[in-house]
This record gives structure tokens, C-alpha cells and sequence, in this order.
């Protein structure tokens, strides 16, 4: 793709590695494989080089002096290349990058077809490192991966030896990492130092300096203005030139400045306000609670004797590394499945509201329209009405839900959360589709709420905004540490010491 004006500059040869949000591979790969393509110039060489070996076998050749010893120094430069790329110990320093990533010996050959959606970011990450390109261009990189993932990720970009550019909604890495933050917005790239949280509140004075100084400025026009209208109407009237070229001196002096662009309000955000009530003093009681499953290897047991009281007003955060059981247990906690031990008891004047993850609640056949209607008994204009707060076109009101964007089909879910009055949300990573306006715009909604909140979240920021508790899944257990996310990873740093 090339740009209709303008030019980028490129210093010398630089190598550039892109990372895209849902890396594509070879499905008849296996994952070791698909890794070893990393360094097609190391393929490129090995080709080349099997090439001038056949031809340097060949009798017109070996037999010819001066044809022999441009073979043989060609082959000597090609050797010397491979060898400086890592050649001979390429496969091992491959398998030995992907083992360091999490992966066992055994998942080498898994089928790269049946790679979670973590394990596939994890792959794409493996690509650039055993290639080290001069530039990253990192896409969501953080997406689908867990808490140890997103702090290896974190880790290697802090060490990389090259430049970074990385497009994410993860706030906490982002707070983490970066340098500089470039907005992209109305076409235009402004570019703030530091941080995340640098960015927000340098973006803030920038806006209220700016509307400060447009105001003072827009004061100071409309002032000559009126004197150069005042100048001119009397100089016509007692024709008098030297009032009539100062005035129109004025007003060319008013065109030529240099004017204060009027400060552009952030795009709409949706207007959530979660209503609940107070209801039971103590919402949620786990005692002993144990679930397993069949496997081929016999008994998993997921949850083992698990315990945890929620109370009113506690917003808790439940973490674990994937596949630790945390989708297992809210689906204990909303009786789809029963536990194999234990009691599950919930607060006598508990609504309960689910947010689930891949917007499975919905009924992707219907309307948006009729789906809020439905949950509400609303009127067609009362529903628009609505939509309309939640930055929903009006076109797309009566479409089927199946054709909204994952953004819109949060939006919904939280809409319907909304209306249901619940005072207990059970929030299955509620910010993976949302932008960052409307996440921030969910935690303060969550802030200003008056019940209680378990919500899974490998959303760090989210986490230490929301989060009064954070408990964590691992190994069939729960542990509790108070606070937000950084105070859990503190703790955590604690007891490895």
C-alpha cells in the first residue's frame, strides 16, 4: 500500500518484524515447523548453497581451475553468512526459544490447526525473536495470552535491542513499556512522552490549556473586530481615510493570525449506569466446593476444596493462568453445572447478571432492536432512545446481532446487565472487546455501583481501577491477597523471595 501524499524516510537497511492480531500459519504444519520458516534468508542460503555444491561436483566444472574458485569463494561467503545468522545451531536455538515460552517437548508436534489463540500469539512471538529484526510492529500483541504471558511479552519488549511500535488496548502494559504514546485520531498523529497514565493526564492539561487559550483568543477577535467595525463605520461616515485604512489594516491583521483551533470533544461513550441494590449482607459462600472431569488419563480434578465468602459492596478479582478452571466455576456459580463436593450458597436477595466472554447469552438471530425491547418491555422509540446512549447507529438498530462487531455485542451484553437491575455481576473478561473510553467508562460505572462483583479479568489496569480483592485460581486451589492487581503482583514478588 503506498500513501497519496507525502513521504517515509528509512535510515539505511533496516529489518522490520510484524506481528499481526491473529497471525496466520500453515495448518499442515506441525508447531516446531511452523517455527523453523522464522528465517526464510537462513532457507534462501541453505538452497543456495546445496546448489553450488551440485555444481561444484560437476565435471565441467571441478575439471575447469578459474570456474572452481569462483565456486568455491561463493561458497565460502554463502557458508560465511549462514554461519553469521546462527545457521548451524538454528533448529536448536528454535526449540529451545519456544520451550522458554511455556511450551513442553510434547507440544512441539502439535498440529499448528489445533493452537489456542495464545499459543498462536506465543508462536508469531517465537518467529521474531529467533530472527531479531530491527523493528517490531507488534498488533495487540497481549491478545489471548495469560497474566505470565503478558509479563514475558512486557520483559522482551523492555529488552529488545531494537525499536518497538505496538498498537493495544492494555493500558497496564502500555504504562509499562512504552516511551511515548502516538493518538491516532481524526487523521492525525500527536505524539505525548512517556506512559499510559503520563499520556491521559498530559492530554488532559493539553485540552484544558488549549480550550483556555482558543477562549482568551476568540475574546481578543471579537474585541478588534468590533474596534475595527467602530473604526470604519466612523471613518466612512466623516470620511476621514485615516480611520478607514487603519480599520481595514485591523481586520487584515485578525485574518493573518495565527488562530487557536477550536478543542474537538472525545468521540460519544456509551452512558452505562448499572442500577442494583443492596440486598444480602453476605452475597456468595463457597465451602469446600470440589469439581473434576473425565480424561484419558483419568481424573482431572479442576476445583479441589474450594472456599470464599464475597460480601456486599466487594468487588473481587479472580485470576489464573488458562485453563485453571475459572470458566469452570461461574459455571457452577450460575447452576449450569453442579459440584461434584461441597455447597455453593448465594445471598437470599441476590439477583445475579452474567457478562460472558464470547457474548454466548445472546441470541445472535435477533435484532438489536428486539433484543432490548425484549429484556425491557420498551417501546420502539424508548428503545432507539437507548441505543442511541450506547453509540449505536441508528441503520444498524435492526440488524441481527450475529452481524455486530464483538465491541457492539459487549455493549449489548452490558445494556442488558443494565436492564436487569442485577446486584451481584459475575463479569467474564468484560473489557477484551471494548475500546479504552468505553473500559473506562465500564469501571467507573462499576465504581458508582451499589452491589457486588466477582469478575475474571486478564486486564491488569481494569483490575487495579475495580478490584477491592483479588483471588487466585491455580491447581484446584483459591488464594486471597487484598487490593488491586499490583498489589497481588506484589505480594506474589514476596513470597518468591
Amino acid at each position: 500500500m503506498t500513501t497519496e501524499t507525502g513521504y517515509a524516510n528509512m535510515r539505511g537497511k533496516l529489518s522490520i518484524g510484524y506481528l499481526p492480531q491473529e497471525p496466520r500459519f500453515n495448518p499442515e504444519h506441525t508447531l516446531l515447523q511452523e517455527a523453523l520458516t522464522a528465517h526464510t534468508r537462513l532457507f534462501e542460503l541453505e538452497r543456495s548453497l546445496a546448489l553450488v555444491e551440485e555444481q561444484m561436483g560437476q565435471p565441467e566444472v571441478y575439471s575447469d581451475e578459474k570456474r572452481l574458485s569462483r565456486k568455491l569463494e561463493e561458497h565460502a561467503q554463502l557458508l560465511e553468512e549462514h554461519t553469521r545468522i546462527g545457521g548451524p545451531g538454528y533448529e536448536g536455538q528454535v526449540r529451545s526459544t519456544l520451550l522458554s515460552l511455556g511450551f513442553a517437548e510434547h507440544e512441539l508436534e502439535l498440529s499448528v490447526s489445533n493452537l489456542s489463540g495464545g499459543q498462536k500469539k506465543l508462536l508469531g512471538l517465537t518467529k521474531l525473536l529467533v530472527t531479531r529484526p530491527d523493528i517490531l510492529l507488534l498488533d495487540e500483541p497481549d491478545n489471548h495470552l495469560d497474566m505470565d504471558g503478558k509479563e514475558f511479552l512486557e520483559q522482551y519488549i523492555r529488552n529488545y535491542h531494537g525499536g518497538v511500535v505496538i498498537i493495544s488496548h492494555d493500558r497496564f502494559m502500555l504504562d509499562v513499556v512504552a516511551d511515548e504514546i502516538a493518538e491516532l485520531r481524526d487523521g492525525k498523529v500527536t505524539v505525548y512522552e512517556g506512559n499510559y497514565s503520563e499520556f491521559v493526564a498530559l492530554k488532559e492539561a493539553k485540552l484544558l490549556e488549549q480550550q483556555r487559550q482558543f477562549k482568551v483568543q476568540q475574546n481578543e477577535i471579537s474585541r478588534l473586530e468590533q474596534s475595527a467595525k467602530r473604526m470604519l463605520i466612523w471613518g466612512r461616515s466623516h470620511e476621514n481615510e485615516k480611520l478607514i485604512r487603519r480599520a481595514k489594516s485591523m481586520m487584515k491583521r485578525i485574518e493573518k493570525m495565527e488562530k487557536v483551533e477550536k478543542p474537538k470533544a472525545d468521540p460519544r461513550s456509551m452512558n452505562l449506569q448499572f442500577k442494583g441494590w443492596r440486598g444480602s449482607n453476605k452475597v456468595l459462600e463457597l465451602t469446600d466446593v470440589a469439581k473434576s472431569f473425565d480424561s484419558p488419563q483419568g481424573k482431572n480434578q479442576v476445583l479441589d476444596g474450594l472456599g470464599l465468602t464475597l460480601w456486599h459492596g466487594e468487588r473481587v478479582g479472580l485470576v489464573g493462568p488458562n485453563g485453571a478452571g475459572k470458566s469452570v466455576l461461574f459455571r457452577l456459580l450460575l447452576g449450569r453445572d453442579a459440584p461434584d463436593a461441597g455447597e455453593i450458597k448465594v445471598g437470599p436477595s441476590i439477583q445475579t447478571g452474567y457478562y460472558a466472554q464470547e457474548h454466548e447469552t445472546l441470541d445472535h438471530t435477533m435484532t438489536l432492536m428486539d433484543t432490548v425491547r425484549r429484556a425491557a418491555n420498551l417501546s420502539e422509540a424508548n428503545a432507539v432512545k437507548l441505543l442511541d446512549k450506547f453509540v449505536y447507529e441508528y441503520q444498524r438498530m435492526n440488524n441481527p446481532v450475529g452481524t455486530l462487531s464483538g465491541g457492539e455485542r459487549s455493549r449489548l451484553q452490558l445494556i442488558l446487565i443494565m436492564l436487569s437491575g442485577a446486584n451481584f455481576l459475575l463479569l467474564d473478561e468484560p473489557t477484551n472487546n471494548l475500546d479504552i473510553r468505553s473500559a473506562e467508562v465500564l469501571e467507573e460505572s462499576l465504581a458508582e455501583f451499589e452491589g457486588s462483583v466477582l469478575a475474571i479479568s486478564h486486564d491488569r489496569y481494569f483490575l487495579d481501577r475495580v478490584a477491592t480483592r483479588i483471588v487466585e485460581l491455580e491447581d484446584g486451589k483459591l488464594v486471597e491477597y487484598p487490593g488491586g492487581y499490583s498489589d497481588y503482583q506484589a505480594a506474589k514478588a514476596k513470597l518468591e523471595l
